[in-house]
């Protein structure tokens, strides 16, 4: 079988043995230059069907998730923090195609409403929670980190290390700045109920997102 070209996948459907037993039976039989293309282009074959695959279990799932949260909608629409986080989301949060969930602001007062968001509606469990500061050089002082661990009550362990952005100014404007909080939480699964979320509310309203492609990422 191996000197007609046929690949190591292929006789192991045949002859039971492990494959590091098959290779070493056969090392010694060399392919020709026309029989290891057809293998390479068969292997190329199957990582692209396997990755298609993929693919369309993924794109499936996606939808399940957003249709599913598009009903908790009705539900979940009652209850005011449930909207106001939505809506600020919606304003303020990641939309991006890693479909990571993050909420940015430098208003104390909206991280720390978000955060009751995250832990109250959206269950995020505490472990999950990252934190990442954005301070501008002429803002940067020892105890930023320690002020937003206090806001968010996140551990510093778990805040990524601060981003200090360079500033052409040459003196603070506001001297009590602490710079910008991004609440970070990787979870695909909460990113795409928060796209069937707002788009539960824009069928509330008898709104249409702007294309079909809108309606599976949700912004």
């Amino acid at each position: 079988m191996r000197r007609l070209g046929h690949s190591y996948a292929e006789i192991l459907k045949v002859v039971q043995v492990s494959k590091s037993t098959l290779s070493l039976w056969l090392r010694e039989i060399e392919l020709t230059s026309s029989q290891q293309k057809k293998l390479l282009l068969g292997r190329a074959r199957s990582r692209y069907m396997g990755a298609k695959a993929q693919q369309r279990k993924r794109v499936e799932n996606t939808k399940i998730i957003i249709e599913s949260a598009k009903k908790e909608f009705q539900i979940l629409m009652k209850n005011p923090l449930f909207l106001s986080g939505l809506s600020l989301y919606w304003a303020e949060g990641d939309k991006n195609s890693l479909e990571r969930v993050k909420f940015t602001n430098a208003d104390s007062a909206m991280i720390q409403l978000m955060m009751h968001w995250f832990r109250e509606i959206c269950k995020v469990p505490e472990k999950k929670f990252r934190i990442a500061l954005h301070v501008h050089d002429l803002h940067i002082r020892p105890h930023v980190k320690r002020y937003w661990s206090k806001l968010t009550r996140i551990s510093e362990s778990r805040f990524h290390k601060i981003y200090v952005k360079p500033s052409s100014l040459r003196q603070r404007r506001n001297i009590l700045y602490n710079g910008t909080c991004g609440i970070v939480v990787n979870d695909r699964r909460l990113f795409r109920r928060i796209v069937g979320w707002r788009l539960g509310l824009l069928d509330h309203f008898g709104i249409s997102p702007r294309s079909s492609t809108d309606r599976t990422k949700g912004f």
